[in-house]
């Protein structure tokens, strides 16, 4: 049996390259991504543990803030120290970089620090600064602000005035969610001080003298640091973010391996249609095996043996082009991931090796393991027959079978209804994903009859456009449940593609319209986001020069106060410029916003539970004072918990003089540049304030959307390519299968060039409604999701990337029938004629 085994895989080789290509596609997007995340994960780790190792022992206050911050007499007594040979303190605060066009970098403040002769950071690029003129920038903060080595970039000190630097170097901080957020911008140590305005240091870094250790130094420096900082050793904080840098490795790595799980899935797809057609092309075979004596058991074991070999051949070959993968995409995508790339060794371990191998056996075994089973109910009376058609895969489908079917689309709709009725978005999603399985198990079961159903409706129109066409009909719809098998592989690139173009659409017009209502203006303006203390705000200056201009319609200024209580943050709001009832966007619950004025406040109902009417006793900086509630709004997107009038909220709160934010709106009519102009104008001499246009920002959220799609989609397509792989081996197969049946076609006066395009129309017709099948169901599940993630969202049908796809999937057809209908072409009259 076994040299049988072989010389049939050396006989069917060339049907079975098709099948072996699928299942190395498959390994390849998982070999390729755990060589990508591994190679990705010793690059954080080397970076981080080689900036801390340069240090014995360091410091580390364990609270942000002036309050946190070791005292820089610490530093002086760690000098001190018989067991430290060297010590330097480390500044973090606040030290607003300016762009070259004069405005400040990011929505946050830059974060300053210092560096010194001790450090555990050095320069990728040029020379960490030394004079009370240079400055070094963390590498990404260059890329973004458009800073190179040897210019002269401002920096704002902590009164806000400008100071003039020249940038000596880019540092590479590697994994840092602080520098990553907010960027970096480092000085020398006295530099630092001047420029951050804090007296305090936020680590210390030592070297241990010479004979002792790195744990007795950092036993040390902790007995003079007191309780106010973690002391650890160097090794010891470089494994600390060597962890937080292999965990950010491991959740890109997972949503990796989510993507090539689907090319799995698909990949066992085709390789089940592919043993399930070529046993059913061998019962003469399998009958012969029979009658000389063959077992059942050495039946099976013969075709699952074709399936190992199949198995273990093509994982190797997608474990190497899989380590090809990783290699490139680390290379490709280390900048955008701020990794270094320079000097990077692939990651290669034998655990990766042994999970391609054994994903892709597993997967063709497991795959072949029914049509190994049908192989063993061949009656050995079946070599008498006088053709190989093959009839052992059945061409009906039961009741059964569409019974199945029915209960679990109807499983899937129940699924869904709950989804859709319960509050818990994260819960309501997962149940929609849940359905989604469901109801494609569903479609599978339904997917004979889906052919057969869609090859009737179209059979008119296919035998209007000729002879071949209508023989392609007619060939798809005499075997529905093997051409089902052959374009369910489609649907699943097709349903997860369709269901999140949906979802991106639906964002797109939902977040539009979102905008629309919530910011009905031009231009916002507002501070950067101080992360160490208040906002100082927008200075009242700003709105009256705005207002000032001829462009500009209305200015509306809100005021906003933030008060703390055991039970929650209280936000007391005020608008000036513009009716309450026009600055503010939600519909009161009861009452109405327009009669909030002095002595009236409008509330939220999660805030208070006074109704209109009702007196409301609020805590202020003058004391507790009494307000009659006028209207109450119950929206969820509000972010205020008080309205009032300007008067009641300057008494109430004196210690607000600047405006939180502006909302700009222009004249109608105005021009665009002219009013850019007026805007920018108004703001020159505050570079701290954010400038935000309303335009810019939905293109830039667009654009955001758009990226991640086209990203998502690409992942998808491996497994779309793979499905193809699987309609051209289905389609090569049953060429194979009607050799005798073309070649009467043949005799009967049909053309070469008619038989290649009856072939291209039945791939066609498969892609097709594979393709079909799959935007239906995505355009479901797509809507449910966007259902249970938006509150009252606007469903939005992508109908351009739809018929795009579509498209996609007729060059799909075309693509896969190049080879069979070639074959098929080629082949003599005479010699099919004989063949048995």
């Amino acid at each position: 049996m076994l040299r049988t085994t072989l010389a049939g895989l050396r006989l069917h080789k060339g049907r079975l390259v098709t099948t072996a290509l699928a299942v190395a596609l498959g390994v390849m997007f998982v070999s390729g991504t755990l060589v990508f995340s591994d190679t990705l994960r010793e690059s954080f780790a080397s970076q981080v543990m080689g900036s801390a190792g340069k240090m014995d022992a360091v410091a580390m206050a364990e609270e942000r803030g002036p309050e946190g911050e070791i005292a820089r007499d610490v530093l002086a007594e760690v000098r001190d120290l018989p067991e430290i040979d060297r010590a330097a303190g480390v500044t973090r605060a606040a030290a607003p970089l300016l762009d070259p066009d004069g405005r400040a970098v990011g929505t946050t403040p830059t974060l300053g620090l210092s560096v010194g002769e001790v450090t555990r950071y050095s320069a990728a690029e040029g020379d960490l600064p030394e004079g009370p003129e240079e400055a070094a920038l963390a590498t990404t903060t260059a890329d973004n602000a458009g800073y190179e080595v040897g210019d002269t970039a401002q920096v704002l000190d902590a009164d806000g005035e400008k100071h003039s630097f020249t940038v000596t170097g880019l540092i590479d901080f590697g994994i840092s969610d602080e520098i990553s957020y907010r960027g970096a911008v480092a000085f020398a140590p006295a530099t630092a001080a001047q420029m951050t305005g804090t007296d305090g240091l936020a680590e210390i870094d030592a070297i241990a003298a010479e004979g002792v250790s790195a744990q007795e130094a950092a036993d040390a420096v902790e007995a003079v640091a007191g309780d106010h900082a973690e002391v650890l050793t160097g090794k010891k904080l470089g494994e600390r973010l060597a962890s937080d840098a292999g965990t950010q490795a491991d959740v890109l790595a997972m949503g990796l391996l989510l993507f090539a799980l689907i090319s799995v899935v698909v990949a066992a797809i085709v390789i089940h249609n592919t043993f399930a057609i070529l046993v059913a092309q061998r019962q003469r075979e399998m009958a012969l095996l029979r009658c000389v004596g063959a077992v059942r058991r050495q039946v099976f074991t013969s075709v699952v043996a074709e399936a190992l070999v199949v198995g273990v051949l093509a994982s190797a070959v997608g474990v190497l082009a899989g380590i090809g993968l990783g290699v490139a995409g680390y290379a490709v995508g280390s900048d955008a991931i701020a990794a270094d790339a320079s000097g990077a060794t692939a990651v290669v371990t034998p655990q990766t090796v042994l999970i391609g191998l054994a994903v892709g056996t597993a997967t063709t075994l497991s795959a072949a393991l029914m049509p190994a089973r049908r192989a063993t109910f061949v009656p050995p009376l079946a070599a008498l027959r006088t053709s190989d058609v093959a009839s052992g895969l059945a061409k009906n489908f039961g009741v059964v079978r569409i019974a199945v079917g029915t209960l679990l689309l109807a499983a899937a709709a129940g699924t869904v209804a709950l989804a859709l009725s319960i509050d818990d978005s994260d819960q309501a999603l997962m149940l929609v994903a849940g359905g989604g399985v469901v109801a494609f198990a569903g479609v599978v079961a339904w997917s004979p009859l889906v052919v057969r159903v869609a090859v009737a409706a179209v059979a008119p129109l296919m035998r209007a456009l000729g002879v071949s066409s209508a023989l392609a009909a007619d060939n798809a719809r005499r075997n529905p449940k093997r051409a089902a098998t052959a374009m369910i592989a489609l649907t699943v690139g097709a349903t997860l593609i369709t269901g999140y173009a949906v979802v991106n659409a639906s964002m797109m017009s939902t977040t539009d319209a979102r905008l629309d209502e919530q910011f009905p203006m031009d231009y916002r303006i507002h501070a950067q986001i101080a992360l160490e203390e208040d906002s100082t705000g927008v200075d009242p200056e700003v709105a009256r020069d705005l207002r000032e201009q001829p462009e500009i319609d209305t200015v509306v200024a809100e005021r906003r106060k933030i008060r703390e209580s055991p039970d929650h943050f209280a936000y007391f709001t005020t608008f000036l410029g513009a009716d309450v009832a026009d600055a503010v966007d939600a519909e009161a619950a009861s009452g109405d916003l327009a009669d909030v004025g002095p002595g009236t406040v409008a509330v939220h109902d999660e805030f208070a539970s006074e109704g209109v009417g009702d007196t409301l006793r609020l805590d202020t900086e003058d004391g507790e004072r009494s307000y009659e509630v006028a209207a109450v709004v119950d929206e969820a997107q509000t972010a205020w918990s008080v309205i009032m009038a300007p008067a009641d909220f300057a008494e109430a709160f004196p210690s607000v003089g600047t405006d939180n934010s502006l909302r700009v709106t222009a004249t109608d009519g105005a021009d665009s540049e002219r009013l850019h102009d007026a805007v920018y104008s108004a703001v020159e001499g505050h570079p701290t304030l954010q400038v935000q246009s309303v335009a810019d920002s939905r293109r830039q959220y667009e654009e955001m959307l758009n990226t991640a799609f086209l990203a998502i989609v690409a992942m998808l397509g491996l497994a779309v390519v793979i499905a193809v792989f699987g309609i051209a081996n289905t389609l090569a197969l049953s060429v194979l299968e009607r050799t005798r049946e073309s070649a009467m076609l043949r005799a009967l006066g049909l053309k070469r060039a008619q038989l290649r395009v009856m072939l291209v129309w039945e791939a066609v017709l498969l892609c097709v409604i594979g393709a079909a099948v799959g935007v239906g169901l995505g355009a479901v599940f797509g809507w449910a999701s966007v259902a249970v993630m938006f509150d009252d969202p606007l469903f939005s049908l992508p109908v351009g990337q739809i018929g795009a796809f579509l498209a996609a999937a007729v060059a799909a057809g075309l693509l896969a029938s190049v080879l069979p209908s070639r074959q098929a072409a080629r082949t003599s009259i005479t010699a099919a004629m004989a063949s048995e």
